[in-house]
Parts: structure tokens; sequence; C-alpha cells
């Protein structure tokens, strides 16, 4: 079963292009090539390595399902809407503890890293955010919700979420403001502003804020991303930074109880002897976004190779399941690969990326081959247009890149 997200993948690359027709009108841009393009390989990484994880997800959720729910629910309009407003519940409650314990915000914070706001920030997901997430939908498989049914309203549910990623669209009727979440309520979430942080937490239905304490309304538009900036374009490094930190931070601690706390204490605690916590400070007047200049040179191959992977990642999709686990596996890692080359890239790690490149290149053709067998295509035919593009490929890196 090919889940929501994936089946919308050509809306959302169409409506991120009304979007930048409608900046070149309006002369409004939001957009930067390196961070639009950085987040949407964080949401390739999540549902490429979500191939693998969903099945322990949805396997533990429907062993629940099987055995100890209290009864198997009819899948109709009423289990319908009823587990549409618990999912949203779940989400709320799952996604203000994710910003609020620091070992679950590294789950999340990858979501909160651009310092732009545009439709490509939805798509910027966790790949690790699942472990600490996915048992606050536990309960909802005990009450006996279908497994597919569920996995059905995850997606409509992140889907709807989407199009609230925009600074395009201004307050909305006084109705619809007050009942769903709009992009007014979410443009606060994304806020590092301090008045504006652990705000908005719901995904569809904004009540849920209104009902817990923690909404806030929109006043001047938020400086966008975390208190303390990623400064980096490299998607993997992105999932793990916070993880990263946590462990920096942890292993100067002098008692397991102040460990702990550090783990799940609000994001920024420390002891006193570390300095005490860490509370979010407003940007100062003179702050300037993470960037790093793209040579045109450099942003012309990254846009080639981008676009060749908007091709082979629903491929991966498609044919997945019909790949034993290695060749599959590899197929993934290649995705990997090539969304760490344009980190690279763009922060300009050229001493050594043209063998990291070449390697990248001598992988294709092998994933050339999959795709083939899969198809059921041409063999020699696939295998010879992916050697010339690697090869062309190599050719302008090495003339045009690796000499600059």
């Amino acid at each position: 079963m090919i889940a929501v997200t994936v089946l919308a993948i050509p809306m959302y690359f169409g409506l991120m292009a009304l979007e930048l027709v409608y900046e070149a009108i309006t002369k409004k841009h939001t957009y930067r090539l390196s961070d639009a393009i950085t987040n949407i390989s964080t949401g390739t990484l999540q549902q490429t390595t979500g191939v693998f994880f969903s099945i322990v997800k949805i396997g533990i959720y429907a062993a629940i399902y099987d055995r100890f729910a209290f009864y198997h629910l009819p899948t109709n309009a009423w289990t319908f809407i009823a587990l549409f407003i618990l999912f949203d519940l779940a989400y709320y409650w799952e996604h203000r503890l994710a910003h609020t314990v620091s070992l679950f915000w590294g789950g999340h914070v990858v979501h909160h890293q651009s310092e732009d706001y545009n439709l490509s920030v939805a798509l910027r997901q966790t790949s690790t955010g699942f472990i600490w997430g996915f048992p606050f939908f536990l309960p909802m498989a005990l009450m006996g919700f279908d497994p597919k049914l569920l996995l059905l309203i995850g997606g409509l549910n992140l889907l709807y979420q989407f199009w609230i990623h925009t600074e395009h669209i201004d307050k909305l009727p006084i109705w619809f403001e007050a009942l769903l979440n709009t992009p007014s309520h979410h443009r606060v979430h994304h806020g590092r502003n301090p008045k504006y942080i652990d705000k908005n937490f719901a995904g569809v239905f904004i009540f849920w804020d209104r009902l817990f304490g923690t909404f806030k309304e929109e006043e001047e538009r938020p400086t966008y991303g975390v208190t303390v900036p990623i400064k980096s374009w490299n998607p993997v490094y992105a999932n793990f930074s916070h993880y990263i930190d946590l462990y920096n931070t942890t292993r100067q601690s002098r008692s397991f109880r102040d460990t702990l706390k550090m783990l799940f204490n609000k994001p920024g605690w420390m002891p006193t002897y570390l300095g005490g916590y860490q509370a979010p400070q407003m940007p100062q007047a003179n702050y300037k976004k993470y960037d790093s200049p793209v040579l045109p040179s450099i942003a012309k191959y990254v846009l080639v190779h981008f676009l060749l992977l908007l091709v082979l990642v629903p491929l991966f999709f498609y044919v997945q399941e019909k790949l034993p686990i290695l060749p599959r596996a590899a197929y993934a890692l290649w995705i990997v690969m090539t969304t760490l080359s344009f980190g690279f890239m763009f922060e300009k790690k050229a001493t050594w990326i043209w063998y990291y490149e070449t390697a990248r290149m001598f992988s294709l053709v092998g994933i050339g081959l999959l795709i083939a067998d899969s198809l059921a295509l041409s063999v020699p035919l696939l295998i010879t247009l992916f050697a010339i593009f690697g090869t062309l490929s190599l050719c302008y890196f090495h003339f045009y890149i690796k000499s600059e």
C-alpha cells in the first residue's frame, strides 16, 4: 500500500511551482536554492528510510489491533470522523512533547531548522521522529481502529499541513481561524521569537491549542528557524545535530540525575554548573540567515541531478516491493548519497567530492539495472543511458567545478 504522502508528490511540486510563479510576479521571494533543496532532501530521506521502518510500525500497530483491541470497529463514515479527530488530538500531544522534551526534540528539530518559510519547508521532515512519536498513536489500536484507516488518516493529516507553510496567505475568515490550523497560526509555530516558541502545536484543529493553553495569535511576522541555527546544508547531519549536541552536553554531567534532566527537561535545560537554562533569545537586529553563495556551475549541476532524483525516488517507491532486501537497501543508499552530494556541493567540499561523485555515478549504473529488471525494460538501453549521463556529469564536474 503506497502512502498518501507518496501519492501526493505531484501535488506538492505543482503547488511549489505555483508559489514560485506567484513570487516571480509579486517580487516577494521566500525561496533560496540551497535551503529548498535541503528541505526536500530531508523529506526524501524520511520517505526513503520510512520504507524500512514503516513495516515495523505497521506491524506493531496491527499486532496490538489483532490481539488486544477491545473491539474491532467497522470502517465507515462515523469511525472515519472519530479517528480523524482522535488522530489529531494524539498528534497535538505528540507534537507538544516533541517540543518540550529535549530527547524528543531531536526527532523533530529538523522540521524547524529552515530559516525560510515556504511550501518546501513542509517537506522538511525527520527520519528519527517516529521513534518517540509512534507510541502516541497505539491507543487507537486498542480502541479497535483498523490499521489501514489509521494509515489513510495519518496521510490526510500530514497532507492538510502542507498548504499552511506559506508566507503568501494572510489571515483567513474568523470562523476558519478559530477552528482550523492556518498559515498564520503555523507561522507562529515556526517562529524563533521567544513569545512564539512552543505555541500552536495543532495539526488540523487549532482548537486543541485554545483548549490546552498553547495558542498564540500572529502579531508581527516571525523570525524563522531554531534558536541555535544549524549552519549546514547536510540533510543527514540535520537529522542528528541535536542528538550530537545532547551527547556532548551529557558527557559533562556530574550525576545520572542531571543526565536524565538534560534528556527529558525542555531543550536548553542545563545544570547550574554548566550555565543553567539556556533561555531562547530574540534574534539580534543585524542577524543574517546562514547562507553560502552557490556558483552558477554548481547550481546547474545540482539542479540537473535534483531533477533526476525527483524521477528516481518515486520509481524507488514503485519498484521497492519487487526488490530483495539488499538491492532495495542499495537503491535507498544511493538516494541518501545523492542528497548528501547536494549538501557537500553547497558547502563547497570540493577537495574530495570528486571521488565521492565518481563512486555515486558508477553506482547509478547499478540503479539503472535494478529499475530495468523490475519494470521489464531494456537492460542494455537503460544502463547505456545511465552510463552516458554519469560520464557527462563527471566530465562537467571535472572541467567546470573541480577546477574552480
